[in-house]
């Protein structure tokens, strides 16, 4: 349903940095480079950054969220210790989430300007 998705950054080569450390864990790597955003994907970019000078840190509480599927339990660990060593913050250390109809695995964390990214997989077990 959803072709492709974009946030927006205030530095475009450290979100650059991030996203492409942090994306890797989940098989995304960059595939455009603009003046003002960059493209991350498996086949053509699915997840865009875009460069937005001057703006301000995302409100924590602002309730969006982007949330990307990954293949296994370990890539969800992956993906949060990138984050984290990319310079991003930790908004939901790995774990087992069981709720009323389903149970997954996933990690939540904050790219350097408070962008909200989730990766989630459904482990069999």
């Amino acid at each position: 349903m959803i072709d492709h998705i974009s946030v927006g950054v205030s530095d475009l080569e450290r979100s650059a940095a991030f996203y492409e450390a942090t994306l890797a864990t989940l098989g995304l790597t960059r595939l455009v480079t603009r003046p003002r955003m960059v493209g991350f994907g498996k086949v053509y970019p699915e997840f865009w950054i875009n460069l937005r000078e001057g703006m301000m840190p995302i409100a924590s509480e602002s309730g969006v969220h982007i949330c990307l599927r990954a293949k296994t339990t370990g890539d969800v660990d992956a993906f949060h210790a990138a984050a984290l060593a990319s310079g991003g913050a930790s908004d939901g250390a790995p774990g087992i989430r069981p709720h009323d109809r389903v149970r997954y695995y996933a990690a939540f964390v904050t790219d350097p300007d408070g962008n909200r990214i989730e990766a989630v997989t459904f482990p069999r077990e």
